[in-house]
């Protein structure tokens, strides 16, 4: 299967230069980083360089807002509504301590195939904060039952915290019910958008969550350390984030020993700001917006549509849903001797990964051609066949 004719979308691959070396299907994980982000660090060095303390005033203390601002067309935000903050678990630490936990309401919950480090800082900071975490099963570890999430939502309720896209299966969840039975009964939705933004339209006002909160690592092409915060604005002018730091201050030049949080985003910031990641930050997410996301959504349903037949052909198991409209943009599917063949295709430059429980995933983006796809699997039926898999048996990578 060639390329598909007069895909507009590939006019982008020239400004990826890692396309030209490697068949590159793991924007799920670390999407390509684009050429022009090379330049901008170059502008953070120079900056600091001839500007030093200057750079500050020049531009540094406002690009936590200014790169919110780029990424915020991409989930339906206003401009000045959202934060960047280093990663998505301080994130979920800082709408933690923004809450009040009682007696009578003491519960979050979650799900079975959230994200484990999003999991990690709630289970920690639960029982300090005197709450207790509710954790929704799974039937078949590719999707979440949306009713039974809606049944599990109480009037002990305070939070619930679940992904908008599943990590592992790119399913996608039905999150309207869950945000309606919680606002029913008092409860706040927070979902988390790392496998959303970027791959599948979204607008937070539809939504209609009052936490919305992702990065910029994985299909914004924006590198690591740059995470995105959108609060609703009714919230943010209710809550106070005890994990905080100066920049969240109305006047932090003043430098007051007591904190008067600032108005909108700014009250969602913390210390001083990872400034090289935001400058890596500033282009993936205006390339994807030139994009377009009804074009780069329609491209990825087609494609991992072509990948589960493929994988189909060959008796793979596939770990992704069957309904496009229910999947996101990666396909997970299971081969004999798994790990190994993942590092064998590494080893031949076609860059995927492998998640326990999930299998090989492929994860194709807007400036992925279909004969990619195809010259993967071809390489894959190959590693199997020569069983050059083996080479690989006893590695036991750090980072897979």
């Amino acid at each position: 299967m060639s390329t598909a004719p007069h895909d507009p979308l590939l006019r982008f691959r020239a400004r990826f230069p890692i396309l030209e070396t490697s068949t590159y299907l793991v924007s799920n994980s670390l999407g390509a980083m684009p050429a022009s982000t090379a330049d901008r660090l170059a502008e953070y060095a120079e900056s600091w360089n001839t500007l030093g303390v200057k750079a500050w005033a020049a531009r540094w203390w406002q690009l936590p807002i200014e790169v919110g601002n780029i990424v915020a067309p991409l989930m339906g935000a206003p401009a000045g509504s959202v934060s960047m903050v280093p990663t998505v678990s301080q994130a979920q630490a800082m709408i933690l301590s923004a809450l009040t936990f009682t007696a009578d309401r003491d519960e979050i919950v979650m799900t079975a195939l959230d994200f484990p480090s999003v999991r990690y800082v709630t289970d920690e900071l639960a029982p300090k904060l005197g709450a207790r975490v509710t954790v929704v099963p799974t039937d078949d570890n590719i999707s979440i039952d949306a009713q039974r999430v809606v049944d599990a939502i109480t009037s002990r309720t305070t939070l619930v915290a679940i992904s908008h896209v599943l990590f592992k299966s790119a399913y996608i969840m039905d999150v309207a019910p869950i945000i309606a039975k919680a606002h029913a009964v008092g409860a706040l939705v927070v979902l988390d958008a790392y496998h959303a933004v970027g791959v599948i339209p979204v607008d937070v006002g539809t939504l209609g969550a009052d936490f919305y909160m992702g990065g910029v690592l994985k299909w914004l092409c924006g590198g690591p350390g740059g995470c995105f915060l959108w609060v609703s604005p009714e919230q943010s002018a209710l809550l106070r984030p005890a994990l905080t730091g100066w920049q969240a201050h109305k006047r932090p030049f003043a430098f007051e020993p007591v904190l008067e949080p600032a108005d909108g985003a700014w009250r969602w910031l913390g210390g001083t700001p990872t400034v090289p990641a935001l400058y890596a930050a500033l282009d993936g997410p205006a390339i994807i917006t030139e994009a377009g996301m009804e074009a780069v959504r329609a491209k990825s349903q087609r494609q991992t549509t072509r990948l589960i037949a493929l994988a189909d052909e060959r008796g793979f198991s596939v770990h992704a849903p069957r309904d496009a409209a229910r999947r996101g943009g990666t396909v997970a599917f299971d081969v004999p001797h798994g790990p190994a063949v993942a590092q064998a295709l590494l080893s031949r430059d076609i860059v995927i990964d492998y998640r326990p429980g999930a299998g090989i995933r492929v994860a194709p983006h807007f400036y992925t051609t279909d004969g990619e796809l195809e010259a993967a699997v071809a390489v894959l039926d190959d590693i199997l066949a020569t069983r050059s898999w083996e080479a690989f048996a006893a590695s036991r990578p750090v980072v897979t």
